[in-house]
This record gives C-alpha cells, sequence and structure tokens, in this order.
C-alpha cells in the first residue's frame, strides 16, 4: 500500500522574472534544489508564461538532504518560500542541518 503525503505549499514567491509567478507561482509543482544549492529547478525566465492560473503550487521534490525539513528528499516544511537569493530563484526556507 502507498502513503499518501501532503506535498508543503509555495506559500511565498517573489520572483517576478519567472514565468510561472502571477501574483504568486502558478505551477502544479515545483523542484527545490541541486546538490550545492536551493534554487528552485522550475524557475524559467525566458520570457515565458506558464502555470494554471492560480497560486497552489507545491514542492514536488528537494534535492537538498543537507536541509533540516529534508526526509528522503521529500520536503517536510509545513510551507516554503521562493525568492531572489544567491540564484535567481531559491528556497529561502531551507535550512542547513
Amino acid at each position: 500500500m502507498t502513503q499518501m503525503m501532503n506535498m508543503p505549499r509555495v506559500q511565498t514567491c517573489t520572483v517576478a522574472a519567472c514565468g510561472y509567478n502571477h501574483d504568486g507561482c502558478t505551477a502544479f509543482a515545483i523542484t527545490i534544489g541541486s546538490l550545492q544549492t536551493a534554487e528552485c529547478d522550475t524557475f524559467i525566465g525566458s520570457g515565458e508564461k506558464g502555470g494554471m492560473g492560480v497560486a497552489t503550487a507545491q514542492v514536488g521534490a528537494c534535492k537538498r538532504a543537507d536541509c533540516t525539513y529534508n526526509e528522503n528528499l521529500e520536503c517536510r516544511a509545513p510551507a516554503i518560500t521562493v525568492g531572489a537569493s544567491a540564484d535567481k530563484a531559491d528556497c529561502l526556507t531551507y535550512s542547513r542541518t
């Protein structure tokens, strides 16, 4: 039997240059991280417009195994904030263990 988990909400995204940001993140789900950074891998800044039309994005996966909220490469934070930082769009909720 597969156990379902609630995916954390993208509570806030302040990256206006992202094609998914229309008064909040409108992607269905986002992926966070690489081995070195907590960037939003779903970010697209090429002038493309995407999304579902409503800001209900969730975190689908997180590659930052060293984050306090990461369990088996899944985010367990109640919600996250995405904003400008070292990359164009980073998970500002990331907290190194």
